[in-house]
C-alpha cells in the first residue's frame, strides 16, 4: 500500500492518492488532473476510483475531467445527489483496491452528504482514515456551508457532534488522520500547522472531540465563525451541478498572448478586470490603471474569490514572464474560467509602448511610525486580528469588505495602509487606486514589523 498527500499551499488543500497492487484511488483531487496521472503513470498504476468527501466550497474539484480520462468511477457517500454519473454509496459500504479495502463512513455535519473514507490493510487492519472537512487537526469543519440546506449551522453542528461521537471517536488511536485542509483554510477556525495527525493525538488535543455535551460542542463550534467568502456556495453549486468545460480547453482559451495595444482596446471593454498576480513589491514600482494586485506569493486564489464576485467576468493577467499558465489554473481552481489573454511581454512592454502607468508609496515601518501621528491609517486585516492588537489611531477596513466600505473613506485624504506584512495591504491598496484615491501609502512588512523593529522591510511576503 502507498499513500502521499498532495497539498496545495494557496488553497490550504490536500488530495490523497492511494494505491495498492497497480490500482489507484484519488481522494479530493483539485481542478487540474496531470499530477494524479502522472503520479499513476510513474508508479504503473491505473486509476479506479475517484471519492469526494463532499460537495466542496472552497474550490473546483478535478473529478469529473479525471474519471473521464481514466474511466474512473466517482463516489460520494450517503445522501449526495450530483449533475452528473456518480456512485453513491452507503454508510460502511467497502471498495476493494488492489489487496486493500477503502470503507465509507457517513459523517453529516459539515455538510449532510459529508463522508469519510477508512482504509483497511492488507491484513484487515484499520490504518488511516480521510476525513475531509469533518474532522481537521485541531478542528472541525464549519457547519455552514451545504448547499441550499434547510437546516441552520446549530442543526448541522449536532449532525457533526453525532458523527464525530459514533463513527471518529471510536477508532483506534493509531489510525492515521488525514484531512482535506490546513492552516490558512476557510473551512474550519482554529486549524493546527500541521497537516496529518492520529486519532490518539486529535483526541487529547482537539476541542471539539474534548467538550462537555452536544450543546457545549455546537456553542463552540458556531461562536466566531465569519460569513463565508462570497464564492463558496458558488463553487458548491458547480461541484453538485457538474461542469462542462475541461481544465484543458480552459487554460488552452486562456493561453492568449496580447500586445499592448490588444490589451488597452480589451481592458476598456464593460465589466473586464485586471488582475496583475505579481508580487507586492514589484506591482508597487509600476502597474496599469485599474490593475488589482493578488500575488501568486500568497492565498491568490481565496483572495479573488474573496474579492471578485462575478465567477463569469472577463479577466485580463498581467503576471511575471512564465506564470502565465500557473495564474490562469488557479484561477479556475475556484471557478474563475474566464480569462481572455494576458499582455504579452508582462508590465515591461507596456512601459516601453510609454502607456500610463500608476505606483503606490511603500514606506519603511520605521518611517511610518514618525510620520503618521494625526494621519489617516487604515488597518486591513480581519476584525480579529484588530482587535488583538492594533496601531493607536488606525481605524480597521478589513481587506474583504473594502470595496463595499470604499463610502466610509475620503478620497481626498493620504492614508496609511497595513495588514500583518504587505501582501493584503497592496491588495487594498489597488482597489482604492482603482476607485479614485490617489494619496496611498503601504506599510512594507506591516504590523509584524511595526511592533518588531528587528524585521527588516527589504520585501513584502505575506
Amino acid at each position: 500500500m502507498y499513500i502521499q498527500q498532495l497539498y496545495t499551499n494557496c488553497l490550504a488543500e490536500a488530495a490523497y492518492y492511494i494505491e495498492s497492487n497497480g490500482e489507484a484511488a484519488i481522494i479530493d483531487p483539485l481542478r487540474e488532473t496531470e499530477p494524479y496521472e502522472q503520479l499513476a503513470k510513474e508508479r504503473g498504476a491505473s486509476i479506479k476510483y475517484v471519492f469526494e468527501t463532499h460537495f466542496h466550497a472552497d474550490f473546483i474539484s478535478g473529478h469529473i475531467d479525471l474519471a473521464a480520462k481514466t474511466g474512473a468511477h466517482i463516489i460520494y457517500g450517503p445522501t449526495a445527489k450530483a449533475g452528473y454519473d456518480i456512485i453513491v454509496a452507503k454508510d460502511e459500504q467497502l471498495f476493494k483496491l488492489g489487496d486493500i479495502h477503502i470503507k465509507v463512513l457517513h459523517t453529516p455535519g459539515h455538510t449532510m452528504e459529508s463522508s469519510c473514507f477508512l482504509v483497511i490493510d492488507e491484513k484487515g487492519n484499520e490504518h488511516s482514515i480521510f476525513t475531509g472537512d469533518t474532522l481537521f487537526i485541531g478542528d472541525v469543519g464549519r457547519p455552514d456551508l451545504a448547499v441550499k440546506s434547510d437546516l441552520s449551522r446549530e442543526d448541522l453542528a449536532r449532525h457533526l457532534y453525532q458523527s464525530l461521537n459514533e463513527k471518529i471517536v471510536p477508532l483506534k488511536d493509531h489510525v492515521l488522520v488525514y484531512p482535506a485542509h490546513g492552516p490558512g483554510s476557510q473551512c474550519g477556525k482554529a486549524m493546527s500547522q500541521e497537516t496529518q495527525s492520529t486519532i490518539g493525538v486529535q483526541k487529547q488535543t482537539n476541542y471539539a472531540l474534548n467538550t462537555k455535551s452536544e450543546d457545549d460542542f455546537v456553542e463552540q463550534v458556531v461562536c466566531g465563525l465569519n460569513l463565508p467568502p462570497q464564492y463558496f456556495p458558488k463553487n458548491a453549486q458547480i461541484n453538485k451541478e457538474g461542469y462542462n468545460k475541461s481544465i484543458d480547453a480552459i487554460l488552452q482559451d486562456a493561453n492568449r498572448p496580447l500586445s499592448v495595444e490588444a490589451f488597452e482596446l480589451e481592458k476598456n471593454q464593460k465589466d473586464t478586470i485586471i488582475i496583475d498576480s505579481r508580487t507586492a513589491t514589484n506591482f508597487s514600482s509600476g502597474f496599469i490603471p485599474g490593475s488589482i494586485n493578488i500575488g501568486l506569493d500568497g492565498f491568490f486564489a481565496v483572495w479573488v474569490g474573496t474579492l471578485i464576485e462575478n465567477l463569469n467576468s472577463p479577466i485580463l493577467l498581467v503576471t511575471k514572464k512564465g506564470e502565465e499558465e500557473k495564474t490562469a489554473l488557479r484561477l479556475a481552481r475556484v471557478g474563475y474560467e474566464n480569462v481572455i489573454g494576458y499582455l504579452d511581454g508582462g508590465i515591461e512592454s507596456w512601459k516601453a509602448s510609454n502607456k500610463e502607468v500608476s505606483i503606490v508609496e511603500n514606506i519603511c515601518p520605521a518611517k511610518f511610525i514618525e510620520n503618521a501621528v494625526g494621519q489617516a491609517i487604515l488597518d486591513v486585516r480581519k476584525e480579529s486580528e484588530y482587535e488583538a492588537g492594533h496601531i493607536d489611531q488606525a481605524t480597521n477596513v478589513p481587506l474583504a469588505n473594502i470595496e463595499k466600505q470604499l463610502n466610509t473613506l475620503d478620497s481626498s485624504r493620504t492614508y496609511y495602509i497595513y495588514c500583518k506584512g504587505g501582501y493584503r495591504s497592496m491588495i487594498a491598496a489597488s482597489i482604492l487606486k482603482k476607485n479614485g484615491f490617489n494619496k496611498l501609502i503601504n506599510v512594507k512588512k506591516g504590523y509584524d514589523a511595526v511592533i518588531d523593529p528587528s524585521k527588516n522591510c527589504c520585501s513584502l511576503t505575506s
